[in-house]
């Protein structure tokens, strides 16, 4: 009976030191929420950091939440639903002159042009932007950066919005591929992989890129609370690093590396559409180099928001940027 109870006794501490060392390794993960605008190859350097580890290597497991609209990232932000919102920097703007104390702050930029693609029903090869007067466009939800950037290209163009032509913007972001298949409108605003996999069933084609005539803005960044960014400075450096790592990595790899890279992103992908948009974003120029986010960029996008008729006045860059983060990455990952 004795023996029974020594090896009993024996069992029970081996599994409280067991259990003792598993709490201490999962106690080096520290969980980050993050919610982003929308699931877009548009953003292949932030998939390809969750995917190939990098931000396992600073220590953080990220749990990545679609919310579909940056308002609705802005949202859970504020909620405290999310630690980190990666969407237009148009938001904290908003939210910003409103006059909210514990404003959203960001903190790294990602891509710096509009990442979608003007899409007809009709191949078009020889598209030139006048083709559009008279024509009804799905533009997306007013006050986004989508919608205003399109507009911005438009004025460019010589084209005046909703009198040379119609840009719809009662349909939600996530609705519009839809709404143009099985409706009547001329064309559509889409991001990919939404777009070339609409051209791969016949239902619309690709006949210009808004990012390319827009040129470059500040279209998406990372930001979190003013409170949160204080309080967790240290989880704020490691998510920075992660992000420029895979900045790096996108910069150095072939469209085949980062197919494979971002494969377990997009499961639903075929590979070749995957290059395709990869190969369609490169040539753009679409992502930035790093996560610095310069004060011309913010000036520049506040110029788009006043002549979209969304800024009711200009926000300090000094309140609504850091890059104390995204500068310390660069000198970090350069040693």
């Amino acid at each position: 009976m004795r023996k029974i109870s020594l090896i009993l006794a024996i069992v029970l501490v081996l599994s409280l030191v067991v259990g003792s060392l598993c709490g201490c390794g999962q106690s080096k993960m520290t969980k980050v929420r993050l919610n982003e605008v929308t699931h877009s190859i548009f953003y292949a350097p932030m998939y390809a950091a969750i995917n190939l580890g990098f931000f396992e290597d600073e220590g953080l497991d990220i749990e990545l939440t679609n919310g579909a609209g940056a308002d609705k990232v802005m949202t859970a932000v504020l909620a405290g639903q999310a630690d980190v919102g990666f969407m237009g920097p148009e938001s904290t703007i908003y939210i910003f002159n409103e006059g909210k104390e514990d404003h959203v702050v960001n903190f790294a930029q990602l891509t710096k042009r509009d990442g979608s693609f003007l899409v007809g029903r009709e191949p078009d090869p020889n598209f030139t932007w006048d083709k559009l007067k008279g024509k009804t466009i799905i533009g997306g939800r007013k006050g986004g950066m989508p919608e205003m950037t399109l507009e911005y290209v438009l004025k460019n163009k010589g084209l005046e919005p909703n009198k040379d032509l119609t840009v719809l913007t009662n349909i939600q972001f996530a609705l519009m591929a839809g709404a143009f298949t099985g409706g009547t409108d001329d064309y559509v605003t889409l991001f990919e992989p939404v777009a070339t996999s609409l051209e791969k069933e016949g239902k619309g084609f690709v006949v210009a890129s808004v990012g390319k005539e827009s040129g470059e803005v500040p279209y998406t960044v990372f930001s979190a609370q003013k409170s949160f960014i204080e309080e967790n400075p240290e989880l704020i450096q490691k998510f920075t690093n992660a992000i420029y790592k895979g900045q790096l990595w996108i910069e150095d790899h072939t469209p085949k590396e980062i197919v494979t890279a971002l494969k377990p992103s997009f499961p639903d992908t075929d590979e070749d559409v995957l290059e395709v948009v990869i190969k369609r974003y490169r040539d753009q120029d679409t992502w930035a180099k790093t996560p610095v986010f310069t004060e011309e960029a913010f000036n520049r996008m506040q110029d788009i928001l006043q002549e979209a008729g969304e800024l009711s006045k200009l926000a300090p860059y000094d309140k609504l940027v850091t890059n104390e983060f995204a500068e310390a990455a660069i000198k970090i990952l350069k040693n």
